[in-house]
């Protein structure tokens, strides 16, 4: 087998391209989560901190020259992934809800065989004398 049709073999099985489209979403995802954060969450706590920009935030370790401990940064960063975090858990949650009601539903009766039909004939036919 070559390395191009193995190549082709591998990227067009259903969970590499299944994969490539959970990684495109989440990136979506993650921008919007970044944007929610920074836009809307953080500058009413900046407001309140009385401070510019949360992320923003810092301490000058030293002057000259200049070393920050930028802990405003860091703290929309640890945000963001609780965000992502929980977003992540309920859409797991659900589809695992999901698949239980699919898993209880009970399965329909398998149709009777030939013999079993031939047999329903026989004693219908015999009630019937």
């Amino acid at each position: 087998m070559s390395f191009r049709s193995e190549l082709k073999d591998f990227l067009m099985r259903g969970s590499v391209v299944d994969m490539a489209v959970g990684i495109v979403i989440g990136a979506a995802f993650g921008k919007i989560v970044t944007s929610f954060v920074n836009d809307i969450l953080m500058p009413p706590i900046a407001l309140i901190s009385d401070q510019g920009q949360f992320a923003d935030l810092k301490l000058v370790l030293r002057q000259d020259p200049v070393v920050t401990w930028n802990y405003g940064a860091f703290i929309q960063t640890i945000v963001d992934f609780v965000i992502i975090g929980t977003a992540i858990f309920l859409v797991i949650k659900a589809m695992n809800a999901l698949k239980r009601k699919k898993e209880e539903a009970p399965a329909p009766a398998p149709a009777p065989t030939k013999e079993e039909v031939l047999l329903t004939e026989i004693r219908d036919l015999l009630k019937n004398k």
